[in-house]
């Protein structure tokens, strides 16, 4: 284990989605891992949902916080396996995260070139 504990999720991810290809014999390219990964985060956030009681014309019951993380927890694994079939590390995900938060910020203060951000309603 090191200090780095978004490194540390990338490698047990990597030894777990191996163990799972190895064990029940899957090879499949990239692109097909991604998709099947994909649909199973769909269905994961479906149930982030569920969870999170979105029904507004019912009378929900109190969130299960212990559910709702479970099923949170659920989308990271998923996501992190399209990451690693993607071929995007613990590094490569970091600044491509801090790259588009500074673009997403510059986007929200009009100060970027993609259009349709400007602060300015009359352009």
């Amino acid at each position: 284990m090191t200090n780095d504990r978004l490194q540390d999720m990338f490698r047990w991810q990597d030894r777990f989605n191996q163990s799972i290809r190895q064990a029940r014999n899957l090879d499949w390219d990239s692109s097909t891992w991604i998709q099947k990964e994909a649909l199973a985060l769909m269905v994961e956030l479906a149930e982030v949902v569920e969870e999170a009681r979105f029904k507004w014309w019912k009378n929900p019951p109190p969130v299960d916080s212990r559910k709702l993380h479970e099923e949170l927890v659920d989308v990271f694994h998923f996501f992190l396996s399209m990451c690693l079939d993607a071929g995007m590390d613990a590094e490569a995900l970091y600044q491509g995260y801090l790259a588009k938060n500074q673009e997403n910020f510059r986007r929200q203060q009009g100060l970027s070139d993609k259009p349709g951000y400007s602060v300015d309603p009359s352009s």
